[in-house]
């Protein structure tokens, strides 16, 4: 936590909000969701990027294939049909290219790297959720244990772990 300076930063502008706000906890949560979603469109940004060109792909490849039969138009009537049989093959490759390119490359790195956006989000829920059920007037280690739940079962510490990682705090 203390090497993510905006992670940090939410957290100090939570609690300042929390210390000297006398906001309610409705509206509190309203301002976090607003800042939440402002980090997650901002953390998503490059991925939907990368994800319209990899949409895009498939187009260009059509387009390719097109222009390369237009090519072959050309040739009809004077070359023999192995030669325009390559040509045309060739042209299909560039529809073979752009499925390839944008459904087994560049859309998987996309879909990475949403994934990894929505991984790197986790913490600013999961300290919003602890804040806010503080604020609710829950004591911390219950407020802990709602954030503990929000936690994907593969990274989730059992209950007996958190209370013993708790009590070493103290």
């Amino acid at each position: 936590m203390l090497a993510d300076h905006h992670l940090l930063d939410f957290i100090t502008d939570c609690l300042r909000l929390m210390v000297g706000g006398n906001m309610n906890p409705h509206e509190l949560e309203a301002v976090l969701e607003a800042e939440l979603e402002t980090h997650h469109k901002e953390t998503h940004a490059a991925s939907h990027s990368v994800q319209v060109v990899a949409d895009g792909l498939p187009a260009f490849g059509i387009v390719a294939a097109v222009l390369g039969i237009v090519k072959v138009m050309s040739y009809v009537g004077r070359a023999p049909p192995e030669v325009i049989g390559s040509m045309v093959a060739a042209a299909l490759v560039g529809t073979f290219l752009g499925i390839l390119l944008g459904y087994g490359f560049v859309g998987p790195v996309a879909t990475a790297m949403g994934t990894r956006a929505e991984a790197d989000s986790k913490p600013f829920e999961l300290v919003k959720i602890a804040l806010l059920a503080s604020v609710r007037g829950y004591p911390p280690p219950v407020a802990i244990e709602f954030a503990r739940k929000q936690l994907f079962s593969n990274l989730r510490p059992s209950f007996a772990d958190l209370e013993g990682e708790l009590k070493a705090a103290k």
